[in-house]
């Protein structure tokens, strides 16, 4: 009988100080990475939600090595703009969290983690968070227009309780990607449906209404009614990695129809005449909200030479 390692599969749950977390058949085991991946860099790095195989060794301890192949991943410019970041690997959903009030939602930033999605082919919706705070028809009116646009929204109070039921209908057997701002309520709306998770929820800042970070990591839980989530911490920016004009321009979805009806076949929609998308924008077809964050969007991608 071979006295050699034994080796797994599992799931990658969180890294902590060069720790990596790891399910395996239901247990969590914390593994090391072998050498040669320790020295990967960029989108070749084990994330969050990466399967991978490992190694117990004699000892008991746990390595990994080998980062299978990844599904889909979701990833952003790093902060000196040189890299790709993955912020997580394998989901294939993305849940927009915001709150009606405390914090008031941007809805640029929204716009962003749309676009985000739309740029993995990963399918995307917006939770609606803290709704005792606002007017049914208030808060309505203020997403109405993603609703237009086909992104399914979803109304929930973790406070009142309320709205849970179809959020975790949403959630059920999928890996499901949780951004949003601090204080949006992402912590507090998988505590309730997550009974024992007791993740930190941190208070608002009355001076900013901005919530204090309480997730300092990206980390995958596993869901009693199917499925995981990947809670990250609150996303205030994120630059996009590789989206060009072209690219940025589909990721809108109510663009889509006036897209190749321009004019000129590298329109960037912005300033050329006989833009289809531009005209539509006058017509008053789509939104000027939406199409300034494009705008910006796009210059962005231009300052760094994309």
């Amino acid at each position: 009988m071979s006295g050699g390692p034994e080796k797994l599969k599992g799931r990658v749950l969180r890294t902590v100080g060069g720790v990596y977390e790891v399910e395996v058949g239901g247990a969590t085991l914390e593994c090391a990475l072998r050498g040669r991946l320790k020295r990967v860099r960029g989108i070749g790095r084990v994330a969050v939600g990466d399967e991978v195989e490992i190694e117990r060794l004699a000892d008991g301890s746990c390595v990994i090595t080998e980062l299978l192949p990844r599904r889909a991943r979701l990833s952003r410019r790093s902060a000196d703009g040189r890299r790709e970041q993955i912020i997580a690997a394998n989901v294939d959903r993305l849940a927009a969290v915001f709150s009606v009030a405390r914090p008031a939602p941007v809805f640029e930033l929204l716009d962003r983690f749309l676009v985000l999605a739309e740029s993995s082919e990963i399918a995307a919706f917006i939770v609606v968070n803290k709704i005792d705070l606002a007017a049914a028809d208030e808060v309505g009116g203020r997403f109405a227009l993603y609703d237009e646009i086909g992104y399914a929204v979803v109304y929930t109070s973790a406070k009142a309780r309320c709205g849970l039921d179809e959020l975790g209908d949403r959630l059920a057997d999928h890996i499901t990607l949780f951004v949003g701002p601090s204080g949006a309520g992402k912590s507090s709306l998988l505590n309730v449906l997550q009974p024992g998770l007791e993740l930190r929820v941190g208070a608002i800042s009355e001076a900013i209404e901005r919530g204090r970070h309480t997730t300092v990591a990206a980390a995958l839980h596993r869901l009693d009614l199917g499925g995981y989530v990947v809670d990250t911490p609150g996303l205030g920016k994120v630059q996009f990695w590789e989206v060009g004009t072209h690219e940025l321009a589909w990721c809108f979805p109510e663009f889509r129809p006036y897209l190749g009806r321009c004019k000129f076949q590298d329109c960037s929609h912005t300033h050329e005449p006989g833009c289809a998308v531009v005209a539509g924008l006058e017509a008053g077809e789509l939104s000027s909200r939406r199409y300034a964050s494009y705008v910006k969007f796009l210059g962005e991608s231009s300052g760094r030479g994309s």
